[in-house]
């Protein structure tokens, strides 16, 4: 198996402290329209076709026609928010024993019959050594204390999704802000894996030029209002050997992701993360993370679990990621590189070096062999997996 590369990692300049990310006068992401509210379309700007583009200030989407002509409804409008009742308050200073936050999306793998987990799943200790006191999943989160202001800041599922599949894809991102209306940005899809300059805003929908090419997440001026500094991730010190007939209420296998915010003095688990469950029980029997995990006598490895993690969470691959084998030498393939996120017609053999084609009537496709590897390992299970889509919007050029 090819090993995971580091190109995608570049130097990008520090998050300035704007005012925009905690001003009073701004409203916070998760503050949008539902579908019971009417659009309020707008004219923004002309576009090189000579149409004009037009903009949803109610739902902050895209709302041009084909044509160049404004739409009836924007492309957001069907959208559910957030509701106040799914954002979890939680002050960093009550919790010194370490607080935990990462981008939470559907795992690889799920035989169980447990609502589909998306958003950001906290881990929140009161002290160091004492058990867990949170460790669910919420749509979003507002930080207090560690240098943030009086009224917190708001983390969405949106921005810790992105979070996740920018760092899978091992992209650094910084801090920017609209320069029209002080926004702060979120790249999305396609832009969360390629660095530009050109944004375009959710907040007043005009396009707008950063100072660097970078990809923008709003974390991270939050996590430098914290002071927060990189924390060390090593490979996880256990391994599970499990059959799935012994956890008949079934299983859930995630590729592990960095944390967002880490503030425990201990260094954090890379591997696969294991939920098992047995009959009629709500609590997983095993909650863990393990550099390398056997089931049914099938091995599962990490970073094919982490990558199409990632992957299945991009709209733009939604259909494009497929188990294929090398022709000249049987060698199951696994793109690496920029080719892990752009689907082509061409693959390179990481065991005999040789270029093949895509088979079958797609040409642009991704290759990843975790999907016929779980495949088989269906074959096993008490009950089908279950298949989720997040139904996040695609955001290309």
């Amino acid at each position: 198996m090819a090993a995971e590369g580091a190109d995608n990692l570049m130097t990008q300049r520090p998050s300035t402290r704007q005012k925009s990310l905690f001003g009073p006068n701004l409203l916070s992401t998760i503050d949008v329209a539902g579908p019971d509210a009417p659009c309020e379309v707008v004219a923004i700007e002309k576009r090189r076709d000579g149409g004009t583009r037009y903009w949803c200030h109610a739902h902050r989407a895209d709302a041009t026609a084909k044509g160049g002509t404004a739409a009836s409804k924007c492309r957001a409008s069907h959208i559910v928010p957030i509701r106040p009742d799914e954002v979890l308050e939680l002050d960093l200073n009550n919790y010194l024993g370490g607080v935990a936050l990462w981008g939470a999306v559907p795992a690889v793998y799920d035989t169980t019959r447990l609502d589909m987990d998306r958003g950001i799943h906290v881990h929140a200790r009161p002290m160091l050594d004492s058990p867990k006191e949170m460790d669910f999943t919420k749509r979003a989160v507002r930080l207090l204390g560690k240098g943030l202001p009086d009224n917190g800041a708001v983390v969405s599922e949106i921005d810790a999704i992105y979070y996740m599949i920018s760092s899978v894809f091992r992209f650094s991102m910084c801090y920017v802000t609209c320069t029209h209306c002080g926004w702060p940005h979120l790249d999305k899809d396609w832009f969360s894996v390629h660095p530009h300059r050109r944004h375009l805003c959710a907040g007043c929908g005009k396009h707008f030029h950063d100072q660097v090419t970078g990809i923008g997440n709003p974390i991270m001026g939050i996590r430098e209002a914290c002071g927060f500094e990189e924390h060390r991730v090593a490979p996880a010190e256990k391994t599970l050997d499990i059959k799935q007939t012994d956890f008949p209420g079934g299983i859930q296998i995630w590729g592990s992701n960095p944390a967002f915010l880490w503030t425990s003095a201990k260094h954090e688990e890379e591997g696969i993360h294991v939920h098992t469950f047995l009959e009629g029980r709500a609590d997983p029997e095993i909650d863990d993370t393990f550099h390398e995990v056997t089931i049914d006598d099938i091995k599962l490895d990490p970073h094919m679990a982490r990558v199409l993690m990632a992957q299945n969470a991009m709209p733009s691959l939604k259909g494009r990621v497929r188990s294929m084998d090398c022709p000249h030498c049987g060698q199951a393939g696994f793109d690496v590189g920029e080719a892990a996120y752009v689907p082509g017609p061409t693959h390179i053999c990481s065991e005999c070096g040789r270029k093949y084609p895509t088979p079958g009537r797609t040409r642009n496709m991704v290759a990843n062999p975790l999907p016929a590897i779980l495949a088989e390992l269906a074959k096993a299970a008490p009950r089908n997996p279950q298949e989720y889509r997040l139904d996040l919007l695609p955001e290309t050029l």
